[in-house]
Order: structure tokens, then sequence, then C-alpha cells
């Protein structure tokens, strides 16, 4: 969809999309993660991984919409938003480490936050080194 685009972005358009089905994944990973820990016994001692789950999944979300709109980008919001988001996967990375032993839907959920945090990184290094070529 994105090569179909009239206004492509001048990034290497393979690497938007690997960080667009990133964020879409973990978005996903971190929906089910939430659902799973509701269904444990001690839900009460997942409140919090619960909520970061739902924060990280909605960050995401929101950051592969932005990221896949090609036309006029403002490159301060989609840093923001980008690093943002790695923020919000490191934090939900963090706290599913907490409860990785016990539950393995919090080890999928990790390693999918990290991976995606991995992937904001480097997107962020492409947009910073796109504004020194006047990129975007």
């Amino acid at each position: 969809m994105l090569n179909a685009h009239p206004r492509r972005s001048t990034l290497d358009l393979t690497v938007v999309t690997e960080c667009v089905n990133s964020l879409v994944e973990c978005a996903d990973v971190c929906t089910s993660c939430a659902d799973a820990c509701l269904g444990e016994e001690q839900v009460q001692m997942l409140t919090r991984c619960i909520r970061l789950n739902l924060d990280c999944a909605d960050i995401c979300q929101a950051t592969a919409r932005v990221l896949a709109r090609q036309t006029e980008p403002a490159p301060l919001l989609l840093r923001a938003q980008l690093d943002s988001c790695a923020i919000a996967c490191r934090t939900c990375a963090q706290e599913c480490e907490e409860h990785s032993e016990m539950h393995q839907h919090c080890r999928i959920c990790r390693a999918s936050c990290l991976n995606c945090e991995k992937i904001c990184q480097e997107m962020l290094s492409r947009l910073s080194e796109g504004s020194r070529t006047s990129l975007l």
C-alpha cells in the first residue's frame, strides 16, 4: 500500500513497513497479554501489567497509523510519537519481566515489546539521518 501512494516517503518503505508491522503485532500481543492476565487466578497481582499492556497497545496502534500516513509528515510529531512508543514498549516489557517466570503470555509480550522498542529506535535513527539530508 505504501508503494502505491502518490506522495511516497523518501524513507526506505521496506523499513517503514517493517516498523508498522512490528507496531501492529506488538499492539495485538499486548492486548492478548492483558486478556490473559485477566484470566489468571490472582488477577489483582497483575493490575499494573494489564494497565501497561493496554497503554502500550493503544500507543503502538496510534504510532502505526501516524507512521503509515505519507502525505506531508510532521517530523517533530513523528519523532515524538516514536519516542513515546519506545518508552511504552520498554515500560511494558519491564513489567512483563516481573511476571515472566509464572506466565508464558508475559514472556511472549516482553519479547514483542523489546523487539518493537528496538525497531522504533531504529526508525528514530533513520528519521534523524533523514533530517540531516532533508529526507523529511
